[in-house]
């Protein structure tokens, strides 16, 4: 399993799983489409939306290893 981590752009977690983007965006990270999403990592992502990268890496990684 490959582990998501807050250094990941929004791009790179899409890619492991795209299903993961309901989840980025219950997290305020609209931007699936955008440029940012691109560049930008979870950790930027959640600062410039007012979450918790920490919170969304856990979700996330624990919605993909539940899928194993």
């Amino acid at each position: 399993m490959t582990k998501i981590t807050k250094e990941m752009t929004i791009n790179e977690v899409l890619a492991i799983d795209p299903e993961t983007a309901p989840i980025m965006t219950e997290y305020g990270m609209h931007c699936m489409g955008c440029p940012f999403s691109q560049m930008e990592s979870l950790a930027d992502g959640c600062a410039a939306h007012g979450t918790d990268a920490d919170d969304l890496v856990e979700v996330l990684n624990d919605f993909i290893s539940s899928k194993e």
